[in-house]
C-alpha cells in the first residue's frame, strides 16, 4: 500500500535537545540565569512548528512567517524570539541561535536509523520533507543515515512551505511516486498532516523528549503494514 515515506525533521526522526553547557553564563534581562525550565520553555520556543510564541510587530512577524524560506530572515526571526525571551545580550543570543542551526545539536530518535534502515531494506522510497533554512543534511551524514534518504526536500531549497500543496507536490515528484501511495510522518497535523490534500496518507507522532519516545517511528509504520 506504501511505496514511498515523506518523515518532518525537527520532532519527528531528531530533536533540538538543549545541553546545559549551551547556557553556560547566559542571563536574561534581568539578571538570572537560564538553565532548566527557562532553558526548555527557549528550545519549545524556537522548535514550535506553528503559531507565534512571542510577541511581534510588523517587521519581526514578517520573518516569523517567512523564516523557513530564506536564512536571513530565519535569523531576524530567532534572534527576535531569543530577544523577547529575555536573551538581550547579542553574544548569548548569537551562541544559542548557532546551536538551533548547527547539525551537530541535533538528536536523532532512538528508532530513527532502524526504520530508516527497514525502510531501505524493503525499497521502499524515503524522503525528507522540512520547513526549515539550514541544511540539514550534515546531521544525516554525521551518523552514516544519509545513505537511507532519497530525497531531502527543504522549503528554503524549493521556495515552498508545510502546509503549502506544492511542497508535498514537490516531494512526491521528486521521489516518481504516487500521492495515495505516500506515507506523510510528522508531529502537527496542521503543517504535515496537509499531505492529506494532495491524497497522502498520515501518520502523527508526538514531539517530545528522545528518551521518552523510544518506538513511536516504528510505531507509525505499523499502522500501514510497515514491519
Amino acid at each position: 500500500m506504501v511505496d514511498a515515506v515523506l518523515f518532518d525533521f525537527s520532532g519527528t526522526l531528531f530533536r533540538l535537545e538543549e545541553d546545559a553547557s549551551w547556557f553556560d553564563g547566559v542571563h536574561d534581562s534581568n539578571g538570572v540565569a537560564v538553565d532548566g525550565a527557562g532553558a526548555a520553555e527557549l528550545m519549545r520556543r524556537m522548535t514550535a512548528p506553528v503559531g507565534e510564541t512571542v510577541e511581534f510587530d510588523d517587521v519581526t512577524r514578517h520573518a516569523w512567517r517567512n523564516r523557513d524560506l530564506d536564512p536571513a530572515l530565519h535569523r531576524q526571526a530567532y534572534l527576535h524570539v531569543l530577544a523577547e525571551s529575555g536573551i538581550t545580550a547579542q553574544t548569548h543570543a548569537e551562541s544559542i541561535y548557532g546551536r538551533v542551526i548547527d547539525a551537530d545539536s541535533w538528536t536523532p530518535y532512538p528508532d530513527t536509523e532502524a526504520v530508516l534502515e527497514m525502510l531501505a531494506r524493503d525499497s521502499v522510497r524515503v524522503g525528507v520533507l522540512s520547513n526549515i533554512a539550514f541544511d540539514i543534511r550534515p546531521a544525516f551524514q554525521a551518523r552514516g543515515l544519509d545513505r537511507y534518504v532519497d530525497e531531502f526536500v527543504l522549503s528554503f531549497e524549493v521556495g515552498h512551505v508545510k502546509p503549502q500543496p506544492d511542497i508535498f507536490r514537490h516531494a512526491v515528484a521528486a521521489l516518481g511516486v504516487d500521492a495515495s501511495r505516500t506515507l506523510m510522518v510528522g508531529d502537527s497535523v496542521e503543517a504535515d498532516g496537509a499531505a492529506q490534500e494532495i491524497g497522502c496518507l498520515f501518520a502523527l507522532v508526538d514531539p517530545v523528549p528522545t528518551a521518552e519516545r523510544p518506538d513511536a517511528l516504528l510505531a507509525a509504520l505499523s499502522q500501514y503494514g510497515i514491519r
